[in-house]
């Protein structure tokens, strides 16, 4: 590829050829007359040849110059075309990242209510619990887990993480569980997790016997849902992303008692984007719909971490 001449240079001299003027191309291109007519010396001398003919006071476009002109336009135009094609693209997108579970079990029920409030905004969404690097994608709102202070990040509080143990009914039924103590016994997904130990503290269980093997573990609570509604064992879960599930029979909560690891779920993204419409939207809807849940947790589960 041949080297092209700077950016500057060409740029300046599509002005002054378009509007045939130095002073009117100074005004469009913010510069002063002296900084234009160096930067078309300059790519007069790289050239060794004229691009305009100065006559008394005016300028015209010199032989040179006119064959160049129009190519040198046209590629200005398309240019521009292009970056206001991805201004527009980029305002009518937006691209969420949900961690796995909470994207696959709740937000993709609701997210098309949220194209019909607002059909003029398309929706892009990935389920991923690698966390998002804002600067490096396209994302424009992530939702995570943490404690909410991440630097250069807005972060809206959604709720308390919790969780309790979830089965099928006929695992439930068939292992007779009736007490927290019986889920000692019976098969328990990732048995090494220490939210086990956990909610099981918080259910009076006093001592707790390590368990016999490693058992199965599972990477989101979307492959253990399928695991524990097939019948296989019970799971430490959030009963919240589960309501439609448990609602319907397909699993049971058998223990009322809820284990909060210390973590929550944010909404976040980047502070300088505050005030996007595409993600104020967004997040005033997703606010909106985590308060027609807030009858089915205690009201401490929906209060900040301290």
């Amino acid at each position: 590829m041949p080297k092209l001449p700077p950016l500057a240079a060409v740029r300046t001299f599509e002005a002054v050829g378009r509007l045939q003027n130095f002073s009117r191309a100074a005004q469009e291109l913010g510069m002063t007359q002296a900084a234009v007519s160096y930067q078309v010396r300059q790519l007069e001398d790289r050239l060794g040849r004229a691009l305009f003919v100065r006559e008394k006071g005016r300028v015209r476009l010199s032989e040179t110059g006119q064959r160049l002109l129009p190519a040198i336009s046209q590629a200005f135009a398309a240019m521009g075309d292009a970056f206001a094609a991805l201004d527009n693209d980029e305002a009518e997108v937006l691209t969420i990242s949900a961690m796995t579970t909470f994207g696959g079990a709740w937000l993709s029920a609701r997210i098309g209510g949220f194209q019909i409030a607002y059909p003029d905004l398309a929706v892009r969404m990935s389920m991923s619990n690698e966390l998002v690097d804002f600067d490096a994608t396209n994302v424009d709102v992530a939702i995570r887990v943490g404690h909410g202070r991440w630097p250069g990040l807005r972060a809206d509080f959604l709720y308390r993480s919790h969780v309790t143990p979830i089965c099928a009914p006929s695992f439930r039924d068939a292992n007779r569980i009736e007490r927290p103590e019986d889920l000692l016994r019976v098969e328990r997904l990732a048995p090494n997790d220490p939210w086990w130990a956990g909610w099981l503290a918080a259910a009076g269980v006093d001592v707790v016997p390590p368990p016999q093997r490693r058992g199965i573990e599972l990477d989101s609570q979307l492959q253990e849902a399928s695991a524990v509604q097939g019948g296989y064992g019970i799971a430490m879960m959030t009963p919240l992303l589960w309501r439609a599930e448990l609602d319907a029979g397909r699993l049971v909560q058998p223990f009322a008692t809820l284990y909060q690891p210390g973590s929550a779920h944010f909404l976040v993204h980047r502070e300088n984007r505050i005030g996007v419409r595409k993600i104020e939207r967004f997040r005033e809807w997703l606010h909106a719909e985590m308060d027609k849940d807030r009858h089915l947790l205690p009201d401490e589960l929906w209060e900040p971490l301290a």
